[in-house]
């Protein structure tokens, strides 16, 4: 699979016609008799998770799925529509099975079990996804669509994501009571910054760790990363730097003080 990776991905970059007639030949049976809009949709989410959606073209994706330009165009009309065909494709089977999970967690009673249910709820889809496939690619391409500044033009994120985000923000003030709707935010997108990272990476995780840490292995990635996200959120609001509280302070003694009447 890491040989086929590597052919795809040199075929997105422009390699030679003969080195593109190998990485069809490449692709396997089973790919070869896929009906041409999966082989393009396949195609298209690994050229975009390795070119963003700027660096990628509709050529380069024709390419990679062994197709003419001309049919790529003819099922999804423009970049765009292949691009958003690509999310729409996979994000609704992600979203259901964060919402299964996260009706499990709200039906604990125990405030602390339910915690670790919810972040268990919202990283297991996308890590496990990754394993079972053996194939970072969309993972990757959400990470991207999340961190690029054109992202709220296109709004992937915010049609697909944020409805069930918004559920999430709920059960996780459900399960802490005594937090601040600040303090249940930003748990929120730290849950959301190490899963990203992890679904993002190219290696770096395998290299820093000597080969013993690895996002492909599924079962150890979800529970390391739900082990540590619930207990930082359980650590409980952050003690403030001395400028911070000094800061803090000084705003509610000038609050406090009565304003002088104009002469």
């Amino acid at each position: 699979m890491a040989a086929l990776n590597r052919r795809i991905g040199e075929s997105a970059m422009g390699v030679s016609g003969t080195e593109r007639a190998k990485t069809a030949a490449g692709l396997g049976t089973a790919a070869a008799v896929a009906p041409a809009p999966e082989r393009i949709l396949a195609q298209a989410q690994r050229v975009f998770a390795a070119l963003g959606y700027e660096g990628a073209s509709m050529r380069q994706i024709a390419d990679a799925a062994g197709v003419p330009v001309a049919l790529v165009s003819y099922h999804f009309g423009s970049k765009a529509g292949l691009y958003r065909a690509v999310f729409y494709g996979r994000a609704p089977t992600i979203v259901e099975q964060r919402l299964a999970g996260l009706a499990i967690a709200m039906s604990e009673a125990d405030l602390d079990r339910r915690l670790e249910l919810i972040v268990k709820a919202l990283v297991m889809p996308m890590l496990r996804l990754r394993a079972r496939d053996n194939d970072p690619s969309f993972g990757r391409l959400v990470a991207l669509e999340t961190m690029d500044s054109s992202s709220e033009e296109r709004g992937i994120i915010r049609e697909l994501f944020d409805p069930v985000a918004r559920r999430f923000l709920d059960a996780l003030a459900s399960a802490m009571p005594d937090r601040s709707p600040r303090d249940v935010r930003w748990a929120y997108q730290f849950m959301l910054g190490a899963m990203v990272f992890v679904m993002a990476d190219t290696g770096r995780i395998a290299r820093l760790s000597d080969g013993l840490c690895s996002p492909d292995d599924g079962e150890a990635a979800i529970a390391h990363m739900v082990s540590f996200l619930t207990a930082g959120i359980r650590a409980g609001t952050p003690v403030l730097l001395p400028g911070a509280v000094k800061a803090a302070s000084a705003r509610r003694w000038t609050s406090k003080v009565p304003k002088r009447k104009k002469a």
